[in-house]
């Protein structure tokens, strides 16, 4: 089985979804993207997940991916 790409998603109560895409529950559910963003590290060391924008700015909007 090949290694996973994680993606880091806010959920609507405010805390943070590990999840692949694709996946009907979580890997890990977190208070603060910081630790979302360590968690998906520690599950796949090999890859950066990729991370919901929760704001909007000037380089993208809330609908926009970045990497972690």
């Amino acid at each position: 089985m090949g290694e996973r790409h994680y993606f880091i998603e806010r959920n609507e109560d405010g805390r943070y979804a590990v999840r692949t895409r694709g996946s009907e529950r979580a890997s890990a559910v977190l208070p603060t993207q910081a630790e979302a963003i360590e968690r998906a590290r520690q599950l796949n060391p090999n890859d950066r997940p990729n991370v919901e924008r929760v704001r909007t700015t000037d380089v993208g909007g809330r609908d926009k991916w970045r990497k972690a």
